[in-house]
């Protein structure tokens, strides 16, 4: 089988297992190769399992997140790769307190492109996944990697570009991620009301944004990936200290998830190769002849 390669870039340890898993899973079990890249450590990310918010936990947060990122790769049957820059965290208040001096949101563009780029020309992949402009959400490091990511995209391919980093390489497609759309929170919701239960996206869909539903209709490719929704959950549960087990995101039973929307959403984003849209595979349209 000719080998695809996948490259997901991603802001923080955890975001590859709550945006595209699946996809990633279904891909590499297939035989494909999947490199995750992780822009930063996630150092400032707050502890969301109650359980694990400890003194001793906190204290080495930087350590545990890596090894929290060791087993998600393990799950999902993916490579990984660190860029090294620090979590920018999530500034809150009104008005908003500056970030950290030093963190990822404010480094030159330069410094993690030319990484980025690097990586690129050594790992040669075929499809790039990452952000919106808008990164999913208003994190300073989402926003940061969709820069990053664009602009690696453009450069590795560049022989002007980046000098002293490897051979050129021109990735074929490059796809956004597309995780919240209304449609699939009211389905699962209405599922919960015809079984006689709450259910867990209640306040979500009483507080939607309508632009979201605007991103949403951006949506090119939807990839067909449930039998490994067990899968994205469990890497998802190896990064313990970011998410609680007992908590919304497992509440739906996987055979809902499977019968009502068995796909992951992707917006092509860039495509050197032609396209005919709406599309069912990240690889479609790429001819490999190595």
């Amino acid at each position: 089988m000719t080998e695809r390669r996948l490259m997901a870039v991603h802001a923080h340890p955890d975001d590859e297992s709550s945006k595209g898993a699946a996809t990633l899973a279904r891909y590499a079990d297939e035989g494909h190769r999947i490199l995750v890249i992780t822009l930063t450590g996630g150092e400032r990310g707050d502890i969301l399992n109650p359980a694990l918010d400890l003194p001793d936990v906190r204290d080495r947060i930087a350590d545990v997140r890596r090894d929290e990122m060791a087993k998600a790769a393990e799950i999902l049957g993916v490579e990984h790769e660190w860029l090294g820059f620090v979590d920018s965290g999530l500034p809150e208040g009104d008005p908003r307190p500056p970030l950290p001096e030093g963190c990822f949101a404010l480094v030159p563009l330069e410094e993690p492109v030319s990484k980025l780029v690097r990586l690129i020309r050594e790992f040669r992949p075929h499809v790039m996944t990452t952000y919106d402009e808008n990164g999913g959400y208003p994190h300073p490091d989402h926003i940061r990697c969709h820069q990053v990511s664009i602009a690696a995209f453009e450069a590795a391919a560049d022989p002007d570009l980046y000098p002293g980093t490897g051979h050129p390489w021109s990735v074929s497609k490059l796809y956004y991620n597309h995780g919240f759309i209304r449609q699939r929170m009211q389905l699962l919701q209405d599922e919960f009301a015809n079984n006689g239960l709450q259910g867990p996206f209640a306040k979500w869909l009483e507080n939607w944004d309508p632009e979201h539903d605007a991103l949403a209709n951006r949506v090119t490719t939807r990839v067909r990936c449930a039998e490994h929704f067990s899968r994205r959950d469990d890497a998802l549960r190896a990064h313990a200290t970011q998410i609680d087990p007992g908590g919304w995101f497992f509440e739906t039973p996987l055979e809902w998830q499977h019968r009502l929307w068995p796909t992951e959403e992707f917006e092509l984003a860039r495509s050197r190769v032609p396209a005919e849209l709406p599309e069912d595979d990240l690889f479609a349209g790429i001819e490999i002849f190595e």
